[in-house]
């Protein structure tokens, strides 16, 4: 599974991450992304009722599931559907979890030393999170150049017009959130979806 996760990220580069409170919302602007060739997607888990959405997606596509920061949330959001659990944050408890589940686990760094520890816990993608807080692009370059074997997920405030930038830039798939779908119809999303995706292929 943890292969799969790496195949569809390395040719997408891409991961979409949906907020919301409100779990139909939620299937309606992932299925508009899965309609644009998105097949991989984080849903970030903002009450229980967003398991419901977990479950109805992940018939159609590589869910993760985000935000996740307790054992509980984790194990639940597994049972509905999740394939992959996702975290802001790097926690040893995610990764047991992650290793008894056969599943993979993003852990959520910030620092070059945060980003080495997950490495060496095994974390098959890394995300920088808050990236532009951190300094954006130029922060990705000077994490890498000396790291070069981490494979890094920038997130956090992400513009579409920006993924190429991160991709040139070493990071080995760009997380996108509210850039994506807010303010947008479903027919623009999907709109959004397939122009990203035709950019990061040339």
């Amino acid at each position: 599974m943890q292969e799969n996760l790496i195949n569809i990220l390395s040719d997408e580069k891409i991961l979409p991450i949906i907020r919301g409170n409100d779990p139909d919302a939620v299937i309606s602007t992932a299925k508009a992304l899965i309609e644009g060739g998105i097949n991989v997607l984080e849903i970030n888990v903002q009450n229980s009722k967003i398991y419901k959405a977990i479950e109805e997606i992940s018939k159609h596509a590589y869910v993760c599931a985000g935000g996740i920061i307790t054992s509980l949330q984790a194990k639940v959001a597994i049972e509905a559907g999740a394939k992959c659990i996702s975290s802001p944050i790097f926690q040893m408890n995610l990764v047991k979890i992650s290793k008894n589940e056969k599943i993979p686990f993003i852990a959520g760094t910030s620092t070059a030393n945060e980003a080495y520890s997950a490495w060496k816990a095994r974390i098959p993608v890394i995300k920088i999170y808050p990236i532009t807080a951190m300094g954006g692009v130029q922060y990705i370059e000077d994490l890498l150049r000396p790291m070069p074997f981490l494979n890094v997920l920038p997130l956090g405030n992400v513009k579409l017009n920006e993924v190429n930038d991160y991709i040139k830039a070493g990071a080995f798939a760009v997380g996108v959130g509210r850039d994506f779908y807010d303010g947008f119809n479903y027919n623009e999303i999907t709109k959004r979806a397939k122009r990203v995706l035709a950019d990061i292929r040339g």
